[in-house]
Order: C-alpha cells, then structure tokens, then sequence
C-alpha cells in the first residue's frame, strides 16, 4: 500500500471503494489487502451491509446536522482501531 500502515490505509479507501470511485491503482491495492486481511474484509462486510440496509429503510433524506455528526462520529470510530 504506502508508508502508512495497510489497515490504516485500506480504511482510508473503503468507503470510495464501496462507491467504486476509485482509481484502478488504488483498487487494486484496497482488493489486494481486503483479501488478505480478515479485519480489513470483515469490515468491509460490515459497510456493505450497512449500505444495503440504509437504503432499503430510509424513506427520507437525512437532515445534513444529522450527516455531519454520524460522519464525526465514524471518524472518531475509525481513529480507536
């Protein structure tokens, strides 16, 4: 991957990969770690699904406060790995 550390990086990566937004290089290489790393794959597994189920219940857009304070707290979740 980088200098950083893979995981860190994969994570980095993740959700442009679930958008498939990615570079054909940086796909790769998130494609290469998430096969070789059942934490990075698992989760992965849990975005996907968590995707899947958001956009099977929402009805209605989210209110942007309501964005922006889940994006701080994923962001804060992601940082305690």
């Amino acid at each position: 991957m980088s200098d950083k550390d893979p995981c860190d990086r994969c994570e980095e990566l993740m959700q442009d990969f679930l958008d498939r937004t990615l570079t054909d290089l940086e796909w790769k290489e998130a494609e290469v770690h998430l096969t070789g790393c059942e934490y990075c794959a698992r989760r992965y597994r849990f975005e996907e699904t968590l995707r899947r189920y958001v956009k099977l219940s929402s009805v209605e857009r989210m209110p942007p406060s309501l964005m922006a304070k889940l994006e701080e707290l994923r962001g804060r979740d992601a940082t305690a790995y």
